[in-house]
């Protein structure tokens, strides 16, 4: 279970640490803990149980808990939709709380034979933009550098001149963003929408994924992040952004105030990271790129998908 893997970051989080919640959680809602197998370690860290087929999401520590909770409302808001998106187990009293850690529990994706499509993305977005809140649902508005100070100032393995830079890049776009000024109206937010979000069923369906950061806020927030790593950073074809653009019904970068969130989207990617740089040397060389080339906008990004 990645038990070869023991370092953890300033907040304690760790993939063997996250491994003994998950252990202590499922004893805790019966479920069998013993088969849980680590899938992915990044925000959370993602563990999978062999029977039943469930996966079980630990988050870092107490400040998560109030996005925990606001994942489970939403994957049951959803389903109330019927928008093919990811399920919470219905039957299990969640989030469950170990050391700290927010823990849920979510019915396993049996994934198909492809990965969803750029234009697939747009019309997931689109059609979740046009939904409408139901009573009793509260979502917060979009927090836009979010989690960004935890992470700068608990990041372990970084040098203090870094940790500085980024003190201050943050107060720079706390600033700027005060001056940024939206023509659309306001409606439900995925807040973390790139085409890894997405994933494609054994049934063909595409699924909406990860609602930690769902929010009630402008849609420009949720196109950011594709019109950014197409256009700073090159990660789509241009036939997948024409692809994205024509599905969605608009193009980030003909706004105005696309400079602005280029340079959010930017550090949010740095930030996140640069988080789990303790966790493996291919991690701190890919954010020791990214750090580079943040301290210059002009320069060219050669960063590597995560």
């Amino acid at each position: 279970m990645a038990s070869e893997v023991a370092r953890a970051s300033e907040d304690g989080f760790s993939s063997a640490g996250a491994a003994r919640v998950v252990a202590a959680a499922c004893r805790k809602v019966g479920l069998d803990g013993e088969t849980a197998r680590l899938m992915r370690f990044g925000e959370n860290a993602l563990f999978r149980l062999d029977s039943p087929s469930v996966v079980v999401r630990v988050a870092r520590g107490p400040e998560y808990l109030a996005s925990a909770r606001r994942e489970v409302a939403v994957s049951r808001w959803l389903a109330s939709e019927g928008v093919p998106a990811a399920r919470v187990v219905d039957d299990v009293e969640q989030p469950v709380v170990v050391e700290g850690c927010p823990v849920t529990f979510w019915h396993l994706i049996n994934e198909g034979h492809r990965k969803p499509t750029y234009g697939e993305l747009g019309g997931v977005l689109r059609e979740l933009h046009a939904l409408e809140l139901p009573a009793g649902l509260e979502l917060p508005a979009y927090d836009v550098l979010g989690r960004t100070d935890l992470r700068v100032e608990r990041a372990a393995g970084i040098p203090e001149a870094d940790r500085e830079f980024l003190r201050g890049r943050g107060e720079v776009l706390r600033r700027e963003l005060r001056e940024l000024h939206f023509d659309s109206g306001k409606g439900p937010v995925h807040g973390d929408a790139h085409v890894q979000n997405l994933m494609v069923n054994a049934r063909n369906e595409v699924v909406l994924i990860d609602f930690e950061r769902f929010s009630f806020d402008h849609p420009e927030w949720d196109l950011m992040v594709t019109s950014v790593e197409h256009h700073s950073l090159g990660w789509q074809t241009k036939e997948q952004y024409a692809d994205f653009v024509a599905a969605y019904g608009r193009d980030l970068r003909d706004w105005p105030g696309f400079p602005m969130l280029r340079k959010v989207q930017e550090y949010l990617m740095t930030t996140w990271l640069m988080q789990n740089v303790a966790e493996s040397e291919r991690v701190a060389a890919e954010y020791q790129r990214r750090i580079r080339s943040l301290r210059d906008d002009a320069a060219p990004r050669d960063w590597r998908p995560w």
